[in-house]
C-alpha cells in the first residue's frame, strides 16, 4: 500500500495531466524543468526551513548580493546589540520588493493556471471570492502552511521559498482574481 503522501502526489500528477493539454509546449517544458530538481516536500505543519513570519528576525541587506543567490531575497539574521539584559537588537532591511508574479510563474502556475488538484484558477473571480472573503491573512497562512484535506501542500511543495515569497505570490494571485 502506498504511503499517504505518495498517493497525494500521484493524484496531483494525474490531475495535472488531465489539464496539461491546455498548456503550450513552452509552458510544459518550463514546468518539467521546475519539477525535476525537487527532492523534498514540505508538509502542512512543518516549519519548511523558515521562521514563522511573526517571529522572523529582520536584518540589514548585505552590501553585495552573491551571484548564487537571487537578488530579490535577502537572508534574515539577527544582529547582536549591547542593550541591557543581552537582548538581540534587530535592524530593518530596505530590501527590494519580491516579485509575486515571478514567484507565481515559478512555483504556483502548474496548479493555479489549470485547476489541478482543485486549485482556484488565477483570474476566476468566482472560485476565488469565497477564499478572499476569509481574509488575506487566511490566504497567506494557506499558502505557507498548506490546506488540510486538499492537494495544497505547504508552500506548494516548494520548501525553498521564504514566507515572504509565498505571501507575494498569494498577493499576486488575489490581485488578479478579484
Amino acid at each position: 500500500m502506498l504511503p499517504k503522501i505518495a498517493k497525494l502526489l500521484l493524484l496531483m500528477a494525474a490531475a495535472a495531466m488531465v489539464h496539461a493539454q491546455d498548456l503550450t509546449e513552452e509552458q510544459r517544458a518550463d514546468i518539467e524543468a521546475r519539477i525535476a530538481p525537487v527532492g523534498t516536500v514540505c508538509l502542512q505543519g512543518e516549519n519548511c526551513g523558515g521562521l514563522p513570519l511573526s517571529s522572523a528576525p529582520v536584518a540589514a541587506a548585505p552590501a553585495a548580493a552573491s551571484p548564487a543567490a537571487p537578488a530579490a531575497v535577502a537572508e534574515a539574521s539577527p544582529t547582536t546589540g549591547s542593550s541591557a539584559g543581552g537582548a538581540a537588537a534587530q535592524t530593518v532591511a530596505s530590501a527590494p520588493a519580491i516579485d509575486g508574479e515571478a514567484i507565481y510563474n515559478q512555483a504556483c502556475l502548474a496548479c493555479h493556471a489549470s485547476g489541478a488538484g482543485g486549485a482556484p484558477v488565477v483570474g476566476d473571480a468566482g472560485s476565488w471570492a469565497p477564499r478572499i472573503a476569509k481574509g488575506i491573512d487566511v490566504l497567506h497562512s494557506s499558502g505557507i502552511n498548506g490546506v488540510a484535506g486538499t492537494a495544497m501542500m505547504a508552500k506548494g511543495g516548494r520548501a525553498d521559498l521564504s514566507d515572504d515569497q509565498v505571501i507575494a505570490a498569494v498577493n499576486f494571485m488575489v490581485d488578479n482574481s478579484k
